[in-house]
């Protein structure tokens, strides 16, 4: 497994770096991600599952560590997360589902 301390470390070095190479880059995802913050619905640490639950079906390890950190910042039990866990789990099988029935539909149309 990862030692997500640093690898949060080494992330941030390297976030550092590409702001220094590309501000306006870095100033963009910045005030997306504040933009995505503010919510006038859910709060914080039900935003933080959800983008758990996200981070895990892009399999995006610096989201991962990133909404981990937030969501326990939130107030957010281990339960809590293996359930956003579960929720991502479930989904990233329905989707393997309704392609392997899009294989099935391409097994039967295509020549071969």
């Amino acid at each position: 497994m990862k030692d997500w301390d640093a690898y949060n470390a080494a992330a941030r070095a390297q976030g550092k770096e590409l702001t220094a190479l590309h501000p306006e880059l870095v100033k963009g995802f910045g005030a997306l991600s504040r933009g995505a913050a503010t919510t006038q619905h859910l709060d914080a640490k039900t935003r933080e599952l959800i983008a758990l639950a996200v981070a895990i079906t892009t399999r995006c390890d610096g989201c991962i560590d990133a909404h981990v950190r937030k969501a326990k910042t939130a107030g957010a039990s281990k339960a809590e997360i293996a359930e956003a866990l579960g929720v991502a789990i479930a989904l990233n099988a329905g989707a393997a589902f309704t392609y392997a029935l899009h294989a099935l539909d391409a097994a039967e149309e295509t020549a071969g």
